[in-house]
């Protein structure tokens, strides 16, 4: 991890074509501007988690009552 100092109106470089801008510091708050290309996506930690928690819900089998309530229907149409 690289940890910097900047100052309002400093500015931090990554890669070719993203750059991090500091607007204002005040107490424990930080304004920062990104410019990036609009396929770069940029998150918020929060949003990201979010999106990664909602994702992994989406790829979880059906859950064990479900499965059974499956079993227990396709038995009686077989009788």
């Amino acid at each position: 991890m690289l940890v910097l100092t900047r100052k309002p109106g400093e500015k931090v470089v990554i890669g070719n074509n993203t750059i991090v801008t500091v607007i204002k510091s005040e107490g424990n708050q930080v304004r920062l501007a990104f410019e990036a290309p609009p396929q770069v996506r940029i998150l918020r930690e929060e949003v990201r988690e979010r999106e990664q928690r909602a994702t992994v819900a989406e790829r979880q089998p059906a859950d064990s009552e479900g499965d059974v309530f499956d079993l227990v229907l396709s038995a009686q149409q077989s009788e």
